[in-house]
């Protein structure tokens, strides 16, 4: 089950970022694709073959309509909540590399809340729960735990200071963050969710330089995954790391260990980048061919 995070991204490529400060800006065709990061778990996961559903507030707009039908597209069991506040979006700048700058709207008020009555039931049926982090869904957290299904969570750039990924970082069993803000700092901070929270398995995902693992039960320090090279040219970076948490979650559901994980994460990340806005989904046959085959390394 994936709590939380959809919306849709409208996607602006560029030359080169940052973009040059002028009152116009030629581009290509502007496009938009329902996802984001809890989106686009849930459709990696079901492309996976794993059975999934989706909770999540959205608004009774356009925006939201075109996430009902990318969910149905991709045979996601999407169960919303409408909010006032309308369905999130993002604006996504991708350069010529395939780099990424998002500007998103966080447009969920403080108070909103996922009623008990509507996703405590939905909870009990659920092998494991991924939760976006968005505000509401954090709390959850109390009935996750009482029920005692391991959750995951992607606190995305977190840089170890800002409050709000912290009671994410800390309440979850399999935390994900991207090292692009810590950057060498990251092993410190991986050490310290492990430390300070409940976590078993820390991952920093960094890119080309692939990611880092780091386990309650191992060493000190991290074990480094490499990246793999993509099956086509690099298009866009967006579901990149989304798509490395369906291809790890996918390995763990089916009794793998952490590092197996990881390559199967490096893989799913890898095919991401090949299509437009998190479009391109790698299915099970194909990345456990892929991994069969040790796709090569960056």
């Amino acid at each position: 089950m994936v709590v939380g995070g959809s919306g849709v991204d409208t996607i602006v490529r560029v030359d080169s970022l940052p973009v040059p400060l002028a009152d116009s800006v030629m581009v290509g065709p502007i496009e938009e694709w329902a996802g984001q990061t809890g989106g686009n778990v849930a459709l990696g996961a079901r492309a996976l073959g794993l059975d999934v559903a989706l909770l999540d507030c959205i608004g009774d707009d356009p925006v939201g309509a075109l996430v009902r039908e990318r969910l149905a597209e991709g045979d996601v069991e999407f169960h919303p909540r409408i909010s006032a506040a309308g369905t999130r979006r993002a604006v996504n700048l991708v350069d010529a590399k395939g780099r990424r700058m998002s500007f998103y709207d966080a447009r969920d008020p403080e108070d909103l809340r996922m009623p008990r009555d509507f996703y405590l039931p939905r909870l009990r049926r659920a092998r494991h729960v991924h939760l976006s982090i968005m505000n509401f869904t954090r709390f959850l957290y109390d009935d996750i735990e009482a029920l005692g299904v391991p959750v995951s969570t992607d606190l995305h750039d977190w840089d170890g200071l800002a409050g709000h990924q912290r009671e994410f970082a800390l309440r979850s069993d399999l935390v994900f963050f991207s090292a692009a803000t810590t950057g060498s700092r990251a092993p410190a901070l991986m050490r310290r969710i492990l430390r300070e929270g409940r976590a078993g398995t820390v991952v920093a995902t960094a890119g080309a330089e692939g990611s880092y693992l780091l386990t309650r039960d191992g060493g000190p320090d991290p074990y480094h995954v490499p990246a793999t090279v993509p099956c086509a040219p690099v298009v866009d970076t967006n579901g990149a790391g989304d798509a490395f948490v369906t291809g790890f979650l996918f390995g763990r559901l089916d009794g793998r260990d952490d590092r197996e994980c990881a390559r199967l994460g490096a893989v799913a990340g890898a095919h991401a980048c090949t299509a437009p806005g998190s479009s391109a989904l790698i299915g099970r046959d194909a990345l456990l061919a892929a991994d069969r085959s040790g796709s090569r390394e960056a």
